[in-house]
Order: structure tokens, then C-alpha cells, then sequence
């Protein structure tokens, strides 16, 4: 199986909290090609910063990321901007703004300083607009979009970036069930139809049980990864949630408090 990305005793945190104090260390987990992997923990567990880590948005305390078998380090930022999209929890309302500007802005690690788009530009943000179902309402604002548009969008900009992995932090905060279930269905199709490697941070746990392929369970003490339904038939599952002080009924796939 090929692992576009690999951690290896990583040590996770910001240098400024705690004199550097890790939020959690020693963790090992692999991103498989063209998976569908969800991020879970509780509030607090480090999950954003994860993420940001992964992204080189923040250091490594200790230990490292292999991307391609390299040190996520050795990478200058253009050359991880084409290999690596981060789609944060942030909302983007900036007026007047619109919705074809921000999928091309996803080129920018292809343009060079000019930021002139070329044919073949084009052609990328036409076809991650198409892929999102964004096309329709290209010429909109993104401040005139409801939640469940603004993310397609999001998302299309990081489809335009071409890259091989994809990284989304909490990406169905603010939406309603029906695009919640929309937009990990998006995901799914991305992963295995156009071999896109997708790792997203959630709390929407049973929606993201029903579309994931594999899962990263994380807390303070540790990370554990694995194939979803292998995690919940052997019990690991539900071991991890009761750690967190949570029921799961790996027969219903329902939990008895949320996080």
C-alpha cells in the first residue's frame, strides 16, 4: 500500500504554550493514496493542530512527516503547496469577493509572480468548480453563499491546487444534516473516483462512520489508526470512547453524548 504521508514520533503543540509543552507526543499513522480518513477526539485532544502541523503551518516539537518518503521540512512552501491543500474552519466573508476568484486563487503555486491564469489554469478551475457543483453560481460573492456553498467552494479552490493530499479541519461545522451528508459523499467521490488522499478533523461521528474508510483516533495519550469498520468490530472503538468517557454501540454505530 502506498503512504503518501507518514508521522513518525511526532510531538505536537505550539513553541509559545507551556514552554513549548506537547499537547500530545509519540505519534505513528500513515495516509494511504486515494483514502477517506476522519480525524476524531475530543475537544482539546490537538486535532487542529495536527492538522496544522501536517500542513507545515506549524512545527514539529519532535520527531517527523514524510511526505513521499521525504521530511515534510525539506520542502520549500511552493513545492508543499502543490503537494499538500489545507481547508481551515475559518469563514471567508470578504466582500465583493467572488466565487471564481477564490477557486483560482488555488493556482497560485503554479502562476508565479504574475498570477496569470494560462489555458491550462483555467481549465483546472473549471473542472474543480464542476466537481464541486460550483459552477452555477461562479459569478456570486462568497458573502452572499450559505454555509453549505462556502464549503463547496473551499473545497473547489483546494481541488484547483492540485494536490495530492487534501487536509480539512472540522469541514461540516455550521452545516445542516443534508449538507453535512452532501459534502461527505463529495469527499468520498474525491478520494476514490479522482484519487485524491483526504484527511478531515470531525465531530459529526456517526455520518462520518457511514463514508470513511479509515480512522485516526487521537488523544492526548496517543493516536491510534485503522480501518473504520475493523476498529469497531474488534472493540478499539469502543475502548477509545469510553476512554474519553463515551458510549458506543458498534451495533447501532450511536454514541450516548456527543463530544
Amino acid at each position: 500500500m502506498n503512504h503518501l504521508l507518514q508521522i513518525q514520533q511526532l510531538a505536537i503543540g505550539h513553541r509559545s504554550h507551556r514552554q513549548g509543552q506537547p499537547l500530545c507526543r509519540g505519534l505513528n499513522a500513515s495516509l494511504p493514496a486515494a483514502t477517506l480518513t476522519a480525524l476524531v477526539g475530543a475537544n482539546g485532544a490537538g486535532k487542529s493542530t495536527l492538522l496544522r502541523t501536517l500542513a507545515a503551518l506549524l512545527p514539529a516539537l519532535e520527531g517527523d512527516v514524510l511526505l513521499n518518503g521525504h521530511s515534510l521540512y525539506i520542502y520549500t512552501p511552493r513545492e508543499l503547496a502543490r503537494r499538500i491543500g489545507i481547508v481551515l474552519t475559518g469563514r471567508m466573508d470578504v466582500p465583493h469577493l467572488r466565487v471564481r476568484d477564490v477557486v483560482e486563487a488555488g493556482r497560485m503555486p503554479y502562476t508565479g509572480l504574475s498570477g496569470r491564469l494560462s489555458a491550462a489554469d483555467h481549465k483546472r478551475v473549471e473542472e474543480a468548480m464542476a466537481l464541486t457543483r460550483t459552477t452555477d453560481f461562479a459569478h456570486r460573492t462568497i458573502d452572499s453563499l450559505s454555509d453549505g456553498e462556502r464549503q463547496r467552494v473551499m473545497i473547489a479552490k483546494a481541488l484547483a491546487q492540485d494536490t495530492q493530499i487534501i487536509l480539512l479541519d472540522e469541514p461540516t461545522a455550521f452545516l445542516d444534516f443534508a449538507a453535512k451528508a452532501e459534502l461527505m459523499q463529495l469527499l468520498h467521490r474525491l478520494a476514490h473516483e479522482h484519487n485524491k488522499t483526504i484527511l478531515l478533523s470531525t465531530h459529526d461521528l456517526e455520518l462520518a462512520f457511514q463514508t470513511v474508510d479509515r480512522l485516526w483516533l487521537l488523544a492526548r495519550e496517543g493516536l491510534v489508526e485503522g480501518d473504520a469498520r475493523q476498529l469497531m468490530d474488534s472493540g478499539r472503538l469502543a475502548d477509545f470512547f469510553a476512554a474519553q468517557g463515551l458510549q458506543f454501540d458498534k451495533r447501532t454505530g450511536r454514541f450516548s453524548l456527543p463530544f
